[in-house]
C-alpha cells in the first residue's frame, strides 16, 4: 500500500497496525477511567496551553477529511462504486465535524492544544487505517456491486445513518439547553437522552458500529471499539457529574450512561 511520502505498507504491516490500534485502545480505555481528559466541562489547565474551541475542534478533526481524501485520491479504485460509498459515508461524519460542528458551538470554551494533538495523531491514522483497507488492502474481489445487496452493507447502512442521526439530534439538544449568556448546567431532556445520559455519545458509537458492519471489516471494528474506549469512560464522567449537581432530580430519572437499558 502506497501512502503519503511514497510510504509502503505490506498487508502483514496493516495487520500490525490493526493490533497496535486495539492494544492502544485498551490502554487509552482503562486510563480514561483513572484521568478526565481535560475539556469542556472538564476543562484543567493542567493540560497545557490551550485555544478557542472552534478552532480546537476544526484543527482536530479536519486532518482526518484531508488525510481520507489524500487517499483516495492516489488509489487506483477512487471510481470503484462500493469503495467510493464508503468514503462519501465516512467524509459526511468529518465534513460535518470539521466544517459545521464547530461553527455551532456556543460559549466561549477553550481546548487544551495537548488534547488536540492527540486527537490529530489518532485521526490521521484511523483514516490511514480505514482507507489503507478500503483503498488499497481490501481484496479486489471483495467490494464488487454485489456488496451492495449483501446484509452487512443493507444492515449497516442502517445503523450508521440512525447513530449519525442520534448523535446530531442529541448534539443539537446539548447546545440548545442554555440560553445565551446563562452559565448554569441543565440536565438534557429529549431524544435519546431519555435511555443515557451520554445520547451523543451513543449515536456517535453505533455510527462507527454500523460502518464497521457496512464494511465488514477489522480495521472498522477497531474504529468502533476505540470510539467506545474513548467516550465510555468520558460518559461515565459525565453520568457522576450530573449525579453530584442534580442529586435525586437526576439519580431518579434512572439513565444508564452511553448504551441503553446495558451501561
Amino acid at each position: 500500500m502506497k501512502i503519503f511520502f511514497d510510504i509502503y505498507i505490506n498487508y502483514e504491516t496493516f495487520k500490525l497496525l490493526l493490533w497496535g490500534m486495539f492494544a492502544t485502545g485498551l490502554i487509552v480505555f482503562v486510563a480514561l477511567y483513572f484521568t478526565e481528559a481535560g475539556y469542556g466541562r472538564f476543562f484543567n489547565s493542567k493540560w497545557g496551553p490551550a485555544i478557542n474551541n472552534k478552532v480546537a475542534w476544526f484543527a482536530m478533526e479536519v486532518p482526518v477529511f484531508l488525510a481520507m481524501t489524500m487517499l483516495w485520491l492516489r488509489s487506483e479504485r477512487q471510481l470503484e462504486v462500493v469503495p467510493l460509498i464508503f468514503f462519501f459515508l465516512f467524509q459526511l461524519h468529518y465534513f460535518q465535524r470539521s466544517f459545521i460542528f464547530p461553527l455551532l458551538l456556543r460559549g466561549h470554551k477553550k481546548m487544551p492544544i495537548t488534547i488536540v494533538l492527540l486527537g490529530v495523531t489518532f485521526n490521521v491514522v484511523n483514516a490511514i487505517m480505514q482507507g489503507g483497507w478500503i483503498f488499497y488492502i481490501a481484496p479486489e474481489y471483495l467490494y464488487t456491486r454485489d456488496w451492495l445487496s449483501s446484509w452487512q452493507f443493507v444492515l449497516g447502512t442502517v445503523i450508521f445513518f440512525s447513530g449519525l442521526y442520534i448523535n446530531m439530534q442529541s448534539d443539537h439538544i446539548i447546545r440548545n439547553l442554555r440560553d445565551n449568556g446563562e452559565k448554569d448546567y441543565h440536565i438534557p431532556k429529549g431524544g435519546l437522552f431519555k435511555y443515557v445520559s451520554s445520547a451523543n455519545y451513543f449515536g456517535e458509537f453505533i455510527e462507527w458500529v454500523g460502518f464497521a458492519i457496512l464494511t465488514w471489516s477489522a480495521a472498522g471494528a477497531i474504529f468502533a471499539f476505540w470510539t467506545f474506549a474513548n467516550l465510555a469512560p468520558r460518559a461515565n464522567s459525565i453520568h457522576k457529574w450530573y449525579s453530584e449537581q442534580f442529586g435525586e432530580e437526576f439519580s431518579r430519572l434512572n439513565l444508564k450512561r452511553i448504551i441503553p437499558f446495558i451501561y
